[in-house]
């Protein structure tokens, strides 16, 4: 399994780009900084997306690769969510009001995106990979994804979480885990009430995962917030010497081979 980060941030400018993965050239997670990482040829590659949540850094970019695909190559693509954030992601991102609906282009027969609802801790078979959406808290209803190749090789993907993730441990094992820090510890009480983590709080996560499991996987952390990464990375780093524990910075374009 290969997974590239191609959105790492929580905002957009040169060079930074919002969250997104792509697993092995065709699963892609979250879908902020999509399109200006991939040339037309590997964006065609693309046939399933899935959404933590409905939040325009996770999703924006759903709109501009449906375009490519339904003008370029009359692709259709799958789109996985928990039904409140199709609902939202409909009415809001698809509804043909700023765009043109891709629900229905370029006809309702056949149209350019295919939404499937997902239900929380029910296994599915997606892509060829087994999935499994847990909740996680945030602000919005939202949750995070393992997913599992079929030579067994899984990550966890959090998606925008806080305090309470370690909820999730108990219906995990993964090999990778790409979790979020979005701002510095100074900002840990505003950071719990908008739902993220700074490196403090995911340590304490961290701590529970370990006690539970007996091991801690390799740990990514995305959605920097972009004017503290330098103090994140420092912050990260010192959680990483704590626990004793490969815990780094994703960036743009990084790959890891599971």
């Amino acid at each position: 399994m290969e997974i590239q980060i191609l959105g790492a941030h929580l905002a957009e400018l040169k060079g930074a780009r919002l969250t997104s993965l792509l697993i092995d050239d065709a699963l892609v997670v979250d879908a902020g900084g999509l399109t200006s990482a991939l040339s037309l040829p590997e964006q065609k590659k693309i046939k399933t997306v899935l959404l933590t949540h409905h939040h325009f850094d996770h999703t924006r970019d759903l709109v501009t690769l449906a375009a490519n695909a339904g003008y370029y190559w009359q692709g259709q693509l799958v789109v996985y969510a928990l039904r409140y954030t199709l609902d939202i992601v409909t009415t809001c991102l698809l509804d043909g009001k700023i765009y043109a609906n891709f629900l229905e282009y370029p006809s309702k027969e056949k149209p350019t995106l295919i939404l499937e609802a997902i239900e929380p801790y029910s296994r599915k078979t997606i892509a060829g990979y087994d999935v499994l959406a847990v909740p996680v808290k945030h602000s919005v209803p939202a949750v995070g994804y393992q997913i599992t190749s079929s030579d067994d090789k899984s990550l966890f993907y959090t998606g925008d979480t806080t305090v309470g993730i370690s909820d999730c441990w108990q219906h995990i094992s993964p090999q990778l885990l790409i979790a979020e820090v979005a701002g510095p510890n100074k900002y840990e009480d505003w950071l719990k009430k908008a739902g993220h983590l700074c490196a403090r709080l995911l340590k304490e996560e961290l701590m529970q995962f370990r006690q539970l499991k007996g091991y801690l996987p390799r740990v990514i952390v995305i959605h920097i917030g972009n004017p503290f990464e330098q103090e994140i990375k420092e912050e990260v780093a010192q959680v990483a010497q704590e626990l004793e524990a490969d815990i780094s910075l994703g960036y743009e374009d990084m790959k890891i081979t599971l």
